[in-house]
């Protein structure tokens, strides 16, 4: 039987101490009285479908004298319904037992985190007809804290269950089913809470903030995965406690910024942040934008009108959600604060603001320890999401449809999806006549790219046909006649091999 265990708390909704059938939990959402029997049922279900492999486990850990308990995430995601494949649990063995104990069972195994008492597996299960993959972590026991100056946490191991679930950033991630006997554990109202969709901590804010900073960031991340509410008291502590966000490493922010970025609700999560002034800290290009209008007066401010491209990006992906493209959304206007200029007839212009955004872009992901490789992609989004804007209504050449597709390279399927997000009016008519434009020109591509090649578009001679026909050895002036070429291939597109020395000669004859 599903039971709860339980511990005195502040406030009316949790529950008082003892064991009580987990169909009996008080419901804390007397708004939808089935809500926690809704969960309930969810969670047998999800829990039934990995007893093979956490039951197994479980055994193992109870023959050599130890607990084991699914915990954190894994148990929210039972709740919800959501479970997968990579399965949290927590034990009172030490890591170097856990180790013995995982070894001999396990198809694989890593160590990588064990400074910080967890050990990694893998391991395939049949699961009714069919083999699954599991990804496995198993914790000891225990509590982390920082001090007032480290970017690490110091990590000592606990002794109780109750004791490792307090130190949890959120109660919905605080609640854990003892193994195997399914014990559900939850000495801080986390099921109600699930009920209520609210996120709130296990102890109080402040002391959960002060021991992890990044918990700040997590709540935002969190509200945008799931779309829960943040409880109040949480905001306000996030509020006052903003600035402890720095102590953290770059990388760490970094990778929680991500998970909220590529969530479901990512407006939600970017908004928490920077209504409490994390964002100050972390991403200030993003909260400056409310500072300013866009030039057509067409939204409240260009912040707003920037989580609108977001959300409008996301809605064109076609593989699930891609970073890349959302990051760029999110900062492709970054620039305008800097180029806000406010015009004799009373217009505001942001001229070249997609020049100084690509270069705050690479500054600001370049902090954040982003790939080198995501920072050059973004970066020409920046730089070319504007480039569209000079084609009117189909004037551009040949040439210069060429050179707008050499110039995105690798990112000119996104640059599309972006460009055609940048739209943001209300204006029916003109939104149509843009889209209609655009259309145009993504036709234009497609037949030059039937036509030319135009994913590779080089010149007609390559460097060592150059330095032949010009009787050079390797220097700068090949670099400069292979550039003179590949101008003269974008403008006029393929001239072939004879028709390109002759252009070649010619071009030498001038530089003599």
């Amino acid at each position: 039987m599903f039971t709860r265990r339980s511990c005195p708390f502040n406030g009316g909704a949790r529950p008082r101490p003892g064991h009580v059938p987990f169909s009996a939990v008080p419901n804390a959402n007397e708004d939808n009285p089935s809500a926690l029997n809704q969960v309930q049922r969810r969670a047998v279900s999800e829990l039934l479908r990995v007893s093979p492999v956490a039951d197994d486990l479980a055994r193992r850990f109870e023959d050599a004298g130890f607990s084991l308990a699914l915990v954190g995430g894994s148990v929210r995601d039972a709740l919800l319904g959501r479970l997968g494949n990579d399965l949290d649990f927590t034990t009172d063995a030490r890591p170097e037992d856990v180790l013995k104990i995982v070894r001999p069972w396990a198809d694989a195994t890593w160590d990588v985190g064990i400074a910080f008492g967890t050990v990694g597996a893998q391991k395939d299960a049949r699961v009714g007809d069919v083999v699954q993959r599991f990804q496995i972590e198993v914790t000891t026991y225990r509590s982390e804290a920082y001090d007032r100056t480290s970017r690490k946490p110091e990590v000592s191991y606990g002794d109780s269950i109750e004791q490792d679930l307090v130190r949890r950033d959120f109660t919905v991630n605080a609640m854990a089913v003892s193994l195997p006997e399914k014990e559900f554990v939850d000495p801080y109202g986390g099921l109600g809470d699930l009920a209520a969709r609210v996120l709130r901590t296990p102890g109080t804010p402040e002391d959960s903030f002060s021991d992890d900073p990044l918990r700040m960031m997590r709540a935002a991340r969190f509200a945008a995965q799931l779309d829960f509410e943040v409880a109040p008291e949480v905001v306000e502590a996030m509020k006052e406690m903003a600035g402890r966000i720095e102590i953290v490493s770059a990388e760490r922010v970094r990778d929680e910024l991500n998970k909220l970025i590529l969530s479901a609700h990512p407006r939600k999560g970017l908004r928490l942040l920077v209504e409490t002034g994390i964002a100050d800290r972390v991403i200030p290009e993003l909260p400056a934008l409310r500072l300013e209008r866009d030039e057509h007066h067409r939204h409240k401010d260009v912040y707003d009108h920037t989580l609108i491209v977001l959300e409008q990006a996301m809605a064109l992906e076609e593989n699930g959600p891609d970073l890349t493209l959302r990051i760029a959304a999110l900062l492709h206007d970054i620039g305008k604060p800097r180029t806000r200029r406010f015009e004799d007839d009373g217009r505001v212009s942001f001229h070249h603001h997609e020049v100084v955004g690509a270069k705050m872009t690479k500054k600001r992901m370049t902090a954040l320890k982003y790939p080198n490789d995501l920072v050059r992609d973004v970066s020409r989004l920046v730089e070319l999401h504007l480039r569209f804007h000079g084609y009117g209504a189909g004037e551009w050449t040949d040439s210069a449809v060429r050179r707008y597709v050499r110039d995105a390279g690798p990112v000119l399927d996104r640059l599309h999806k972006l460009t055609r997000s940048d739209c943001t009016t209300r204006n029916k008519r003109k939104a149509a006549a843009l889209s209609r434009a655009y259309d145009g020109l993504e036709k234009r591509i497609a037949q030059l790219q039937e036509q030319e090649e135009l994913d590779a578009i080089r010149p007609d001679l390559d460097g060592n046909q150059i330095m032949e026909i010009l009787g050079v050895g390797p220097g700068p002036v090949v670099g400069q006649a292979y550039k003179f070429l590949l101008e003269l291939r974008l403008e006029n597109g393929p001239m072939g091999h004879d028709a390109a020395v002759a252009a070649l000669k010619h071009w030498w004859a001038e530089q003599s």
